[in-house]
């Protein structure tokens, strides 16, 4: 018995389930339920809200997220090896786990949940980083979900909170931060996982802005910092000079030195850019 519910231990889960975790697939599984739970935890409290999980495997952390009361929980799961599993799950908690299997990036998630919404998943390392950028870039603002716990690779993890001046900071730190609030909640050891990755991971909880930090358009925005770091070793009039022939005048208005590289730029001031190129 485990010590979170009353389902068998993960490991006796995946050996019945034949579960070995697939490269390919990007899996990592986490097996101490203890753990899941203190990642379903670092979400909040979840009673009153409906929880999108991505990448459940064989239902680690959504045991957890269901443990500590999760109102509804919406599994999607690319993997068919793993379905009978969430299924015992899905039993064990009646009318509130559905498993969906699809392809997360692909599924149209939003219509199966109730706000609150919250997103928590230990994500499959090949595309936790698009769904992360997806997730802060809808159409609308503010968004479905109330806030993201989400696991990463450590270096990712480090690029989200990322502050001015450093190698870590980048589009992805300017993305989440101007929309939200971001900090590390917890870090794991390799050893945690089955099979073990080869770097740390850790815990990153972004909590939505009731609106953007400053004034920009979503969509220049994006275009903007997408520009500046992809050639971040370049001074910013040569790595925006595609975007207006006219850019060191504008990075003038915004405030900006054109002999300044992106890395030196805060999101206050790629706003004000922003706002420029309008």
């Amino acid at each position: 018995m485990s010590a979170i519910d009353t389902l068998p231990p993960l490991r006796d889960v995946i050996a019945r389930h034949g579960l070995s975790a697939r490269k390919a697939l990007g899996q990592n599984f986490l097996l101490d339920l203890n753990l899941t739970a203190k990642i379903a935890r670092a979400a909040g409290d979840l009673t009153g809200s409906d929880v999108l999980e991505v990448g459940p495997g064989p239902g680690g952390l959504t045991r957890g997220l269901l443990a500590e009361g999760a109102r509804r929980v919406v599994a999607v799961e690319k993997d068919a090896r793993c379905l009978p599993a969430l299924e015992e799950i899905a039993a064990a908690y009646p009318g509130r786990l559905e498993v969906v299997q699809d392809d997360a990036l692909a599924v149209d998630w939003a219509a199966r949940l109730t706000p609150p919404v919250r997103i928590v998943s230990n994500l499959p390392y090949n595309v936790g980083t698009e769904l992360l950028v997806r997730w802060l870039t809808p159409a609308v603002w503010p968004p479905v979900w109330d806030s993201l716990t989400l696991m990463f690779q450590r270096e990712v993890a480090d690029r989200i909170v990322a502050q001015p001046g450093g190698k870590a900071y980048g589009r992805l730190a300017v993305l989440a931060q101007w929309r939200a609030e971001a900090r590390i909640v917890m870090s794991l050891p390799p050893e945690a996982f089955t099979p073990p990755p080869k770097v740390r991971s850790a815990v990153v909880h972004l909590t939505a802005l009731p609106r953007p930090r400053f004034e920009a358009d979503a969509d220049t925005l994006s275009r903007v910092v997408a520009a500046a770091f992809g050639q971040r070793r370049k001074m910013l009039r040569a790595a925006l000079k595609g975007l207006a022939p006219d850019i060191e005048d504008r990075l003038h208005a915004a405030g900006l030195s054109p002999t300044d590289r992106a890395e030196q730029v805060p999101i206050e001031g790629f706003c004000a850019l922003a706002r420029q190129m309008g």
